[in-house]
């Protein structure tokens, strides 16, 4: 059983029967490894790192990479857009700790 998404990457669309699920994170993504499926949000990391990030106005770019006979989502670049800053560390910007 899947887990309730709480992510706003996450898309829907359940009207009429229709049954349409992606994450706008990573489709247009070339960068991918493997195709996107709804069981891979169980272990994404993206929730959390926008509840844990000091910075309000993050923006992702994320990738389905396989590891170990495992596909997971890995957050492949994280930049700041209040202040235009590319972050080593999604969790951190040093112009948002400033402020």
């Amino acid at each position: 059983m899947n887990k309730p998404v709480n992510c706003p990457y996450f898309y829907g669309d359940y009207f009429r029967g229709k049954n349409k699920e992606t994450c706008r994170l990573v489709e247009n993504n070339p960068e991918n490894e493997r195709h996107w499926q709804r069981k891979l949000c169980n272990s994404c990391p993206v929730p959390e790192l926008l509840l844990t990030s000091n910075c309000r106005d993050l923006i992702l770019e994320g990738a389905v990479k396989q590891k170990f006979l495992r596909s997971r989502v890995e957050v492949t670049f994280a930049i700041c857009g209040k202040h235009m800053l590319e972050l080593s560390n999604a969790k951190y910007c040093p112009k948002c700790a400033t402020e």
